[in-house]
């Protein structure tokens, strides 16, 4: 006779296979990701949420006297300060920027396609062109509204005027250009120009254009300018009477000022529209002697 149920053998009971659905099989919930912040300490359940809390609350760092990339810096902005008869600055603070890895990789990838494009450009022309090569890119200053203390006794946070107003930071950057510049990046409307964002490769030019833009509101008397990268790829370069010249071919991705070939040397004034071409790197707070102006 047969043996009962009971009585199978252990092995052919395991064998057997499993008569429940999919559905009752029970799952277990996967566990959160934690991202912690490698600066203070608090603890994220998503990505985004962390860099966002990077990227205002600790968007900025203090170089120290001690620091070769502050002196880098501080070289470049008084050996740029050029003019004579122009007041000497007092430089309080350079902060670096950290911007957030999606910005920076925003910035390559636009780089890298005014490379592509002027590469095919030039293979066509049957000429190379430094645009090819790196994107044109340049380190430029840019003047900016100061309406915080940014930087000072050791602040890391964007003031929260960068947070008001349009998602694009247009209203923000009227109440404190510096951290709405950080927060949103640029716009053809930063510096007021209708060729686009203004910047300068000398400090000294910087700091006359910045009429606008005025003192810092928080700290009378102090100012404050962005040390940029810039990709100016193809220039339009413009006559003595402004017009552009008709002998070069576009497209073209910033156009020089006037006075392009000027006292203040070659492209000193250099206007680029699409505000990815540029990536602010450094904060300089400066003053000048007011009664010297």
């Amino acid at each position: 006779g047969t043996l009962p149920p009971s009585a199978a053998s252990p092995a052919a009971t395991s064998a057997a296979p499993s008569t429940s659905s999919p559905s009752q099989v029970r799952r277990y919930p996967r566990p959160r990701e934690l991202c912690p912040c490698s600066q203070c300490g608090e603890v994220f359940t998503k990505a985004d949420s962390l860099e966002q809390h990077q990227a205002v609350r600790h968007a900025v760092s203090e170089l120290g006297p001690e620091d070769s990339g502050r002196n880098i810096v501080e070289i470049i902005f008084k050996s740029s300060w050029q003019k004579r008869d122009r007041p000497i600055c007092h430089i309080d603070r350079i902060l670096k920027v950290r911007n957030p890895p999606r910005t920076v990789a925003r910035f390559e990838a636009y780089r890298d396609a005014v490379r592509a494009r002027c590469r095919a450009d030039a293979a066509g022309a049957g000429g190379a062109t430094r645009a090819a090569a790196d994107g044109n890119e340049l380190l430029r200053f840019h003047p900016a509204a100061l309406a915080c203390e940014l930087g000072a006794d050791g602040s890391t946070s964007l003031c929260a005027s960068c947070d008001d107003g349009d998602a694009d930071g247009k209203s923000a950057a009227a109440a404190c250009g510096v951290c709405a510049a950080i927060r949103h990046g640029f716009a053809p409307w930063a510096g007021a120009h209708p060729l686009g964002v203004r910047t300068t490769a000398s400090s000294g030019r910087a700091h006359d254009v910045c009429g606008a833009e005025g003192p810092s509101a928080a700290a009378p008397g102090w100012r404050a300018m962005l040390v940029c990268r810039v990709i100016a790829g193809q220039v339009r370069r413009r006559d003595g009477d402004g017009e552009e010249g008709k002998e070069e071919a576009g497209p073209f991705d910033s156009v020089a000022g006037d006075d392009a070939g000027g006292a203040y040397g070659v492209l000193e004034e250099l206007f680029v529209a699409n505000p990815r071409a540029i990536l602010p790197c450094f904060v300089v707070v400066y003053r000048v002697d007011v009664d010297a102006q």
